[in-house]
Order: C-alpha cells, then sequence, then structure tokens
C-alpha cells in the first residue's frame, strides 16, 4: 500500500509517527512524507523536526492519505492554504481511505471533506470543527464512508491498526500491535474529558482557548 503523510510547520510529531511506525511494521506499505516543500518540517514543540523527502508535485495519487493535527493555532496555516487544501481534494479523488489524526479534521473540513458527516478531533476543537459544518463526536476513531478520523494524538496508533486490519488483516495487526508492544498502561487514568478531574479540563481548555486566538508563530 502507498501510504502520503502530510507535513507543515507546527505539526505534532506523535500524529504523524504514530500510525506511520504502524504501517511500516507491516513492511507491506511504502510510506512518504509529504509537505508543500521538501525539506525539515518544524514540529510544535520547537524542539526538533521532520523531514518531507517529497514536495506536492512529486506525489499525485495515495492508498491512504493521513493529515495529522499540531496544537493551536498551527492548523490555521494549512487551513488557509489553498495550494495545500487542492492537494488534499486530489489525493483524496485516488485514495482509498483519507484520514486524519487529531484537529487534522479541522484540515479535511477545510478542504470541504467533512462537511455534514461525523468526525471526531482533538476533544479541545470540538467547537471549532462543529462551527465547519461537520458533526463531532468523543469516539475515538470514527469511519464515515472512506474517510476515517481519530481524536487526539495517540488515537492515531489505534486508527491505523484498524486500517492494516481491515487491509491486511487482523493477524497482521495483531502482530504489528505485538512487535510495537502497543499495551497502553498509563500511570494515571486522565486521558479524556470524561475522566480527568474536572477542575483540569478546565484549565487545559482554556490553554487551548488561549492558543487557538493566536496565529501561528512557527
Amino acid at each position: 500500500m502507498k501510504i502520503a503523510i502530510l507535513l507543515f510547520d507546527g505539526i505534532t510529531a506523535l500524529d504523524a509517527i504514530g500510525p506511520y511506525d504502524v504501517f511500516a511494521a507491516t513492511l507491506k506499505c511504502e510510506v512518504k512524507f509529504v509537505a508543500k516543500k521538501k525539506g525539515v518540517i518544524k514540529l510544535d514543540s520547537n524542539m526538533g523536526y521532520l523531514h518531507a523527502d517529497y514536495s506536492f508535485s512529486e506525489v499525485t495519487s495515495a492508498d491512504i492519505l493521513v493529515v495529522p493535527g499540531c496544537s493551536p493555532p498551527n492548523y490555521k496555516a494549512p487551513m488557509n492554504d489553498e495550494e495545500t487544501l487542492q492537494w488534499i481534494r486530489r489525493i483524496h479523488e485516488t485514495t482509498k481511505w483519507t484520514t486524519s489524526v487529531c484537529n487534522g479534521s479541522l484540515i479535511l473540513s477545510a478542504a470541504g471533506l467533512l462537511h455534514g458527516a461525523v468526525a471526531t478531533t482533538h476533544w479541545g476543537s470540538f467547537e471549532l470543527l462543529q462551527s465547519l459544518g461537520t458533526i463531532p463526536t468523543e469516539e475515538r476513531v470514527v469511519r464515515q464512508g472512506k474517510i476515517v478520523t481519530a481524536a487526539g494524538v495517540s488515537s492515531g496508533i489505534d486508527m491505523a491498526l484498524q486500517l492494516v486490519a481491515w487491509e491486511l488483516g487482523e493477524d497482521m495487526s495483531k502482530g504489528v500491535q505485538l512487535i510495537l508492544e502497543y499495551d497502553p498502561q498509563p500511570p494515571f487514568d486522565s486521558g479524556s474529558p470524561k475522566k480527568a478531574p474536572a477542575l483540569l479540563v478546565e484549565e487545559i481548555r482554556g490553554m487551548l482557548q488561549e492558543f487557538a486566538k493566536r496565529e501561528p508563530q512557527v
């Protein structure tokens, strides 16, 4: 399978690397990191980089497209860049699966691919997703036709494992999960707004909303 993972400045590394590691572990996928321009891509942490080996003009089709997310407000740049949105639309026409991780669904929405659809995103972006004409849901992985959206950051691993199961069989997906030793046992059960303390949820929500008001600095 040919996988295209979109990169843009200010991306969250795990949104891209989580699915990448799952697909790569199958030894049956050709994964390409693609950006508007080839070269280093700044992470939202400002502490490292990913590398885009291909430009938009070099990748014109894919079996699976992955649109990762980022820390707010970095999604504003790709959401308002017509060249990026056009590339997503063109690749979508060729895909078997078009997917997003975290608030990458905002970018899919900006490209016009999620209007009226049910989709998920990071819990902190539900209101913005809804404002774009998409129906947000708290499910971790959501399939609407050939579009699959995953919730925040780590859920991209779950989504990729599900795609591997659909395409290459459950045994392959289980084997990849074992290879990666993906057996989450977090020290705290606070990974969603339903589980985290209410005061912490409001604190993080306020912080994310404040960040969302800014312009990208990467």
